[in-house]
């Protein structure tokens, strides 16, 4: 029979153990208590197995006395005689409470580790529970944080995009004016300078060319007073021959449309001009063209068929010799001179004179175009020069110059015309530069002014 005072003690040790549990372990505030395996029941039946096993093979005592002595005698004898009998249940019933504690041990610890698991899941559960208040609290923080931010960037954004834009707009503005003041002003300052320019260069080559003038013609005045053996020169033109020449003209100068459409580009040179001569008006065209631009112009010729045929298209030409006409009007009265192929049908020794003559018949600043067979042009020794036979010789446009220059005439200015490849295509096989340099214009004219 089990002792009631070890299982008192016993209960006592276990209430103790529980509290230092408690102790240990406390249950979270706030949240139901857990129940655990409760370990007690298990402890009397622990307890009252451990007695039972304890009192095998135990005499029980009695009062003393000679029965009682006899019968402790016969008792021990025969739990002696039993012991190897009950041995093996002894040893048995040792290790089912061995198994037992260490079950109570196992489900003591277990317990133990149950109560901290316990704990730990009502923590986890009030983060949980804290957790979706505070996250839905962070997420609102957080969008309303985000929103003022992309707000405020974005309004500082079409700000700067605003200022940026209108700054450019300013500058380009601002430099695109500047820029066209600038072109403006230097095409006005380059205006000037250029129109300045001109004029101080036009001015200073008239007086230059003028002051070379004077001072030939005072050259020239003492070396006529000095000479006492001067002879006046003949004043006769070679006669004409004897053949129909308004044909000649047709068949080897062109038809009058033709001449005529080439002389028109002489009319704009004279355009404003008065009383211009025509020195060997021929058929008239250059009359022609004039008339139609309302310029005024006269012609003189050596053959009278030209000259009726000139009258009966209502020009104004007449008979006449230039050596004999030119005299007879006054100073400065012309206010222009046309003389096409005709300088190469007077004699060398008379062609200075002839300037000469026109040079003092032609107001300040008139122009005369004289226009005459090309000889840089070798092509026209072919066959253009010697077809008329009244050719002396050909005048080279440096020669016609210098005694225009010698006259009293500047703004000299020499014009190629009609191409000689355009009548010999086979000269086109020549290189350009052999071509232009032996093969170029047929004829030149020459534009000079009075000064």
């Amino acid at each position: 029979m089990a002792d009631p005072s070890k299982a008192d003690d016993l209960a006592e040790v276990i209430r103790e153990i529980q509290q230092r549990v408690r102790t240990r372990f406390p249950q979270t505030s706030g949240h139901p208590p857990t129940p655990l395996v409760d370990l007690v029941p298990l402890l009397h039946a622990r307890d009252a197995t451990e007695g039972k096993v304890a009192a095998i093979g135990r005499v029980n005592p009695r009062p003393g006395g000679l029965v009682n002595g006899i019968l402790q005698f016969a008792k021990k004898a025969i739990a002696r005689a039993l012991d190897w009998h009950v041995r093996d249940q002894i040893e048995f019933n040792r290790g089912v409470m061995q198994c037992i504690q260490a079950t109570l041990d196992a489900l003591t610890e277990n317990n133990r580790t149950m109560a901290a698991v316990v704990e730990e899941a009502h923590q986890l559960k009030d983060i949980r529970e804290h957790w979706y208040t505070w996250r839905d609290a962070l997420e609102e923080r957080t969008n309303r944080n985000e929103i003022h931010m992309l707000r405020t960037i974005s309004e500082l954004q079409q700000s700067f995009q605003h200022r940026l834009t209108q700054n450019t707009g300013l500058m380009e503005q601002a430099v695109k004016q500047q820029h066209q003041d600038y072109l403006g002003a230097l095409d006005r300052a380059n205006l000037d300078i250029q129109q300045r320019l001109w004029k101080d260069l036009d001015y200073i080559r008239i007086e230059y060319e003028r002051l070379i003038y004077n001072e030939l013609k005072t050259v020239r005045q003492r070396l006529m007073a000095v000479s006492a053996t001067a002879t006046p020169e003949s004043a006769a033109h070679p006669s004409p021959l004897s053949i129909d020449w308004l044909r000649f003209a047709e068949r080897f100068r062109g038809s009058e449309q033709r001449v005529r459409a080439m002389q028109a580009q002489y009319v704009e040179t004279f355009a404003g001009a008065r009383d211009v001569l025509d020195i060997g008006c021929g058929r008239g065209e250059f009359l022609e063209a004039a008339r139609e631009a309302g310029i005024g112009a006269r012609g003189i010729d050596l053959n009278e068929e030209s000259v009726a045929l000139c009258r009966s298209k209502g020009l104004d030409a007449e008979v006449a010799d230039l050596f004999a006409y030119l005299p007879a009007l006054a100073s400065q009265s012309l206010g222009g001179l046309y003389c096409a192929q005709v300088i190469e049908h007077i004699s060398p020794e008379r062609l200075p004179e002839m300037i000469r003559l026109i040079s003092s018949k032609m107001a300040q600043g008139a122009i005369a175009a004289f226009e005459t067979p090309n000889p840089e042009c070798l092509a026209i020794f072919a066959s253009h020069f010697y077809i008329d036979p009244t050719h002396t010789r050909p005048v080279p446009s440096s020669l016609l110059a210098f005694y225009l220059e010698e006259a009293g005439f500047g703004h000299i200015e020499v014009r190629h015309l009609e191409p000689a490849v355009d009548s010999w295509p086979e000269l086109a096989s020549l290189p350009a530069a052999v071509r232009d340099r032996f093969f170029g214009g047929l004829d030149y004219v020459l534009f000079s002014r009075k000064l």
